[in-house]
């Protein structure tokens, strides 16, 4: 039983790893603690029932402390309509046509596109925003 305990651990770390959510997170001591009593030779039933209430704890204490490090931190009164005439820096190539292209504003990087697809602005290059539209920011270059 140990070992399904050591694949459930390696299984949730890795998931949590991909999918940065702060859920896989939560069996991963679970897993520890029932696959310690498992080398104790434990009854199943006692590994099953300590497993769900550490899980039950780790969702309720320690999912939101992950969760609150995982959320990224905005400047107090940043809004995305608030960069609007913000100056900022290329990051990443701004080119419609390969849909590509980033900025970085108020240091976190944003997706970022030209007004035309006949426009493209390289890294490094400065830019202002002028639109917003869906997630992305709509930029010109500066001259």
């Amino acid at each position: 039983m140990q070992y399904l305990w050591l694949a459930l651990l390696i299984l949730s770390a890795l998931l949590e790893g991909l999918l940065t959510r702060g859920v896989f997170l939560c069996f991963v001591p679970s897993a520890l603690v029932a696959m310690i009593l498992a080398f104790f030779r434990a009854s199943a039933w006692i590994q099953v029932g300590v497993f769900l209430i550490l899980t039950a704890l780790s969702f309720v204490l320690l999912r939101p402390i992950v969760r609150g490090l995982l959320r990224a931190k905005m400047p107090d009164g940043f809004s995305v309509e608030s960069a609007i005439g913000t100056r900022c820096t290329v990051v990443e190539r701004l080119d419609n046509l390969a849909g590509r292209g980033a900025v970085t504003v108020n240091g976190m990087e944003w997706a970022a596109r030209t007004t035309s697809d006949e426009i493209v602005i390289e890294a490094e290059s400065e830019v202002e925003i002028i639109a917003v539209e869906g997630v992305k920011f709509i930029c010109r270059a500066v001259k």
